[in-house]
């Protein structure tokens, strides 16, 4: 089949500035191709020029007949006062003009994708409701192709793996504009890279992100060596050209014209082997040697009437990394509010206090239902929503509000060359910060929290806008953090590399500890097969309370022990007399296991905090796998 889409010699200029030039790419049928590169090399422009939104200075966009492309922008509009089924219906109005036909193949739609709040006003949803309502929107439309601009930047890690699995099952093809690392490696089937590191501005590999790191570095461990040969012939060609005058004038002109041929395709290759500028990311320590920064006990909050955590436990010192995960609205801004007591947390409950009773803790543990920080802690907050800018206000105000210079680790450093370290160049300086793209923004973000010294770092979404390499920087300087560090973030990279210590809200009141990143995704996908087990049983899904402490596994719904009697063996029968209360005993297990890990006193101790955490896992995948032998059993009987 020909291909859906193709570029060819598109360039793109914005003033003096030239974006990318003469840029082919393709797109085949079913085809997931990723879109990579540097902030500012023009991954977005590029998307829009596909979806011919923008035109080229240069080159051309051609489809094949008939071919429909949908666009998903980096920043989601509706019409306003629309519900989630009118904005999709509203999206419809051009390709369906009967209404019903509309409405219907909108409800279809939004129920295919397991978007269930219809009625909703789209003016209520959370960023990842709206990004998860724009994607429908367009896929409603029936496209053939499907562009999407950054579309994990709102999603929490269960918006993450829903788009993975969307994209990975549907007919559409799709071009995605992403610096989601894990995003890459499961999704994509192709990777094109915009960079001025590749002969044509771009390199294109079949497979998914490991494959592209594999063949990026031999093609340019190759570039390297040519670069080497080439100026290896060219030392030779100085040599020979520089004989003097009489030996010039018996030169043959074509091995002049030759000489000077590789000496510009030197210069060009020096160009592009030159090492990729990232910003120099560092954060400012105190160098307080305190083991315990932060102490939080027994930590429960209620927000316009919804349980956020109930009886939460917090220690964090010196190399600590607190990782937060939970669904949009899970209470992971609230909680940072409350450990940076901005905001109270609630009353302790009755049993948080019962059990500080009986607990021996030292006199220095704080009270039930309080956050303690160590005398004098310096925290420095990344907020995601990035207010404290005037659009209005220039770069430099921005970088330096004070003086042409900022102090960083106790030395004067000029705003050009502060401003330079984070791949900003002195003629930026006046630019508004309106003109930055999210990206740069971000940047100097970064730049202004690393002018203050800081016990602890509390990061929410920091990897919003940040092309890779300054993902890769951010979190080497987070792992030479002497101090704490809480992350909220979507990057499951990120998390996976740095977090010593995962907190995992659930939205419904209860916030589960994980020794790691790698147990929480076994432990969930635990969670989903128990729940899996329960639908053919023909029961509801497990809904986790919050008990006491952190919430313990939560108790799944025992059915009526089965009385029927027919094809089992002896020693099955005897199985499944018994199977019930091998659950309830192994379920209890958990439950005390869980309550273990939320004891700070545990939580303390890296070493047996991993290896409750790893038995903890152990008793929930026989929990999981006792019920689907339950099922098999009852299965058998049937």
């Amino acid at each position: 089949m020909p291909p859906i889409l193709v570029a060819r010699e598109l360039s793109k200029s914005f003033g003096t500035r030239q974006l990318f030039a003469s840029v082919a790419l393709s797109l085949e049928t079913r085809e997931r191709l990723a879109l990579i590169g540097p902030n500012g090399s023009g991954k977005s422009t590029l998307l829009k020029l596909l979806a011919s939104m923008e035109h080229a200075d240069k080159g051309a966009v051609t489809f094949t007949r008939g071919t429909r492309i949908a666009y998903v922008a980096q920043k989601d509009e509706f019409p306003e006062d629309s519900t989630v089924l009118s904005a999709v219906i509203a999206g419809l109005h051009s390709t369906v003009h009967d209404e019903h036909e509309a409405e219907l193949a909108a409800t279809m739609t939004l129920d295919r994708l397991g978007i269930e709040y219809h009625d909703q006003k789209t003016a209520t949803l959370s960023g990842g409701q709206r990004k998860r309502l724009a994607i429908a929107r367009e896929l409603a439309k029936e496209p053939d192709a499907i562009l999407l601009d950054e579309p994990t930047n709102h999603l929490d890690v269960e918006g993450i793996d829903w788009l993975e699995d969307l994209l990975r099952t549907t007919q559409v093809a799709s071009i995605i504009v992403t610096h989601d690392r894990d995003f890459l490696e499961n999704v994509a089937t192709r990777i094109v890279e915009l960079s001025g590191a590749y002969p044509q501005g771009t390199f294109s590999v079949a497979g998914n992100y490991s494959e592209f790191l594999r063949r990026k570095k031999e093609f340019l461990d190759g570039q390297a060596a040519q670069e080497q040969s080439l100026a290896n012939q060219v030392r030779e060609d100085l040599r020979w050209l520089g004989r003097g005058a009489k030996a010039r004038r018996t030169k043959s002109k074509s091995r002049i014209e030759a000489s000077f041929e590789r000496m510009d395709e030197l210069a060009e290759l020096r160009a592009r082997n030159a090492p990729q500028q990232a910003a120099a990311i560092q954060f400012g320590a105190t160098g307080r040697q305190t083991q315990k920064l932060l102490q939080a006990r027994a930590l429960t909050k209620d927000l316009a009437g919804k349980r956020l955590f109930t009886d939460l436990d917090i220690v964090l010192g010196p190399k600590s990394v607190l990782g937060l995960l939970g669904p949009n609205g899970s209470g992971k801004t609230t909680l940072i509010r409350v450990l940076m007591k901005q905001l109270e947390p609630d009353a302790p409950t009755e049993e948080a206090i019962e059990a500080a009773k009986d607990a021996n803790l030292p006199p220095s543990a704080p009270p039930v239902g309080t956050v303690q920080h160590a005398d004098k802690l310096r925290v420095v907050l990344f907020s995601q929503h990035r207010t404290e800018f005037d659009p209005g206000m220039t770069l430099r105000d921005a970088m330096s509000p004070h003086s042409d210079a900022v102090i960083y680790n106790d030395r004067t450093i000029h705003i050009n060359s502060w401003a330079k370290r984070f791949l900003f160049t002195p003629e930026q300086l006046k630019q508004p910060m309106r003109a930055l793209s999210g990206g740069e923004q971000a940047r100097v973000h970064i730049a202004r929290l690393m002018l203050e010294p800081a016990d602890l770092l509390i990061l929410d979404e920091p990897t919003n806008d940040l092309d890779i390499p300054s993902l890769e920087v951010l979190e080497e300087s987070l792992e030479e953090f002497p101090g704490a560090v809480v992350l909220v973030t979507h990057d499951r990279a990120m998390l996976a590399r740095l977090s010593t210590t995962i907190i995992a809200l659930d939205g419904k009141g209860g916030a589960r500890p994980f020794a790691d990143y790698a147990q929480w995704e076994r432990y969930h996908e635990l969670e989903v097969e128990e729940e899996e087990v329960l639908r053919k049983q023909g029961g509801k899904p497990v809904d986790r309370p919050a008990p006491t402490a952190t919430p313990a596994a939560a108790p799944v719904a025992t059915p009526a022990a089965p009385t029927k009697k027919g094809k089992l063996s002896y020693k099955e029968q005897q199985e499944l007399a018994t199977i019930e209360r091998t659950i309830e005993e192994t379920e209890k297990l958990a439950r005390s296991l869980d309550a273990q890990m939320a004891d700070p006193k545990v939580m303390a101790d890296a070493k047996q905090f991993q290896s409750i955490c790893t038995q903890a896992g152990d008793a929930h995948a026989k929990v999981a796998a006792l019920y689907e032998r339950w099922h098999q059993l009852e299965a058998k009987l049937g």
